[in-house]
């Protein structure tokens, strides 16, 4: 008879999986409508209202910075919430992660501008938005891994890749309320309070938020994989009670090659994302192109709706053909697509733009949609949480974080598109190499995957009689 430390992973019933999903859902939605309105704000209002004294451009550049510094804290957020969702749970750190970023956004709505206390105004933005990104450097993680460690082993990629739909959900309602506002107010009255608005929104949508995800129950996954840890405390394991406290240090000792290809995996994920849905307002709307500010929200609102559509499909036939195929189909598109992207736009035809953020945002929905059941497949239950936001987070830093800074400043240098179709290429080829030299993960049983210490006695067994798992590694 099986101890309890021991005892099988208890299953999701079908029925509850659903609003399993719903939880994950609703709460990236709202943690990426907080992150992605301002981005949005950056593109079209934060430059004249924070940084008044300089050139056009300038105060893009500006004001594009202060958007990047919510990338220098994901990492940080990875870190902790990586570190302390693998002790106490997913739960827990996902409602505080939803709590922090609604609080930093409702709080940048109520902000003084430049001309109310100077130069305090940017710095105050600065500070929210630092606590933004430490927010949603902690929600993704433990989003995609409380569905990926409930759902069906068989459907993982498809159900997992749910939570991902939060990122193309939140910016279409992020640039669906910008839209309708822009739509409605004279760009004097927008520009004086009506870019609050939406802001202010987000207290709203975190009450719902909340009520959604604490009535979802932690993983089965993990609280199996918090038993067989108190069983190995109690044999007095040294080792094993070292990754349990610092889950950090199990990561590098017996994951680091996963963390790297999960770093250069996000590459030309996150880099095309930020130049096709946050870049493309600058672009699209400089002097160099000139259309207007709504048709640029527009183009970006329906291409979003349609990334939410097609992210499911990718992420159920990622569960057929594997991870890595669809992942490395998706880099290529987008490295293929840059120099059309842009020769679209510059035709200045809304039917154009449109084409070219749609294709664009379908091409990143392929390795957007298989990311988070790739990365969950890579680590142990309980050093999963630190790894795969570890990956996810780090790369930010390098990827999302300048990718608007450094368009607008080859734009700027440059006059031209060019160089900027040969940057995402860059990435693009980056992330071919990273994918290509992975493993599939897609049999992998995420309980049985634990490097940490040797397994319990019956954990061997148990695991090889199940058909389609894979062995439990020492």
């Amino acid at each position: 008879m099986a101890s309890a430390a021991s005892a099988p992973p208890t299953s999701t019933a079908p029925s509850k999986l659903p609003r399993i999903v719903a939880a994950s859902l609703i709460g990236t939605t709202i943690e990426w409508y907080d992150f992605f309105l301002y981005g949005s704000a950056a593109a079209l209002v934060f430059n004249k209202l924070f940084f008044p004294d300089s050139d056009p451009l300038v105060g893009t550049l500006l004001s594009f910075l202060t958007y990047a510094v919510g990338f220098a804290a994901r990492p940080i957020g990875a870190l902790v919430f990586g570190h302390y969702g693998d002790r106490l749970g997913r739960k827990k750190l996902l409602v505080l992660s939803l709590l922090l970023m609604g609080g930093a956004t409702c709080a940048i709505g109520l902000l003084p501008t430049h001309a109310t206390v100077g130069s305090a105004a940017p710095v105050l933005l600065t500070l929210l938005r630092l606590v933004q990104g430490f927010a949603l450097g902690g929600e993704w993680g433990g989003a995609v891994l409380l569905v990926s460690e409930h759902g069906d082993a068989r459907r993982r990629g498809f159900w997992a890749s749910w939570p991902q739909t939060g990122a193309p959900a939140g910016q279409l309602l992020a640039t669906g309320v910008l839209s309708a506002l822009t739509a409605w107010l004279s760009d004097d009255a927008f520009q004086s309070w009506g870019w609050r608005v939406p802001f202010l929104l987000s207290g709203l949508l975190v009450l719902i938020g909340l009520w959604i995800r604490l009535s979802v129950d932690e993983s089965p996954v993990f609280k199996d994989a918090l038993a067989r840890a108190e069983a190995r405390k109690a044999e007095a394991d040294a080792s094993a009670d070292l990754a349990e406290k610092l889950p950090l240090v199990a990561v590098l000792r017996h994951h680091w090659r996963d963390v790297l290809v999960a770093m250069g995996a996000r590459m030309a994920e996150n880099i095309s994302y930020y130049v096709i849905t946050a870049f493309v307002l600058v672009y699209a709307t400089s002097d160099h192109v000139g259309l207007g500010k709504q048709t640029a929200l527009n183009a970006v609102l329906i291409a979003s709706a349609v990334h939410f559509a097609v992210i499911p499909a990718w992420g159920a036939l990622s569960d057929r053909i594997g991870r890595r195929p669809v992942y490395l189909l998706g880099a290529a598109g987008v490295g293929a697509w840059a120099f059309p992207f842009f020769a679209l736009i510059d035709t200045r035809d809304f039917g154009a733009l449109l084409l070219a953020v749609t294709v664009g945002l379908v091409f990143h929905g392929a390795m957007y949609a298989p990311q988070a059941a790739f990365f969950s497949e890579m680590f142990a239950t309980r050093m999963r949480y630190s790894g795969a936001s570890m990956g996810a987070q780090f790369a930010s830093v390098a990827a999302g974080a300048p990718a608007p800074l450094i368009a607008t400043a080859l734009l700027a240098d440059y006059d031209s598109s060019a160089p900027i179709a040969l940057y995402v290429i860059a990435a693009a080829l980056l992330t071919l190499v990273a994918v290509g030299a992975a493993k599939e993960t897609r049999e992998r049983d995420l309980a049985g995957i634990d490097p940490s210490s040797a397994p319990l006695p019956e954990a061997t067994p148990r695991n090889a009689s199940e058909p389609g798992t894979a062995p439990r590694s020492v």
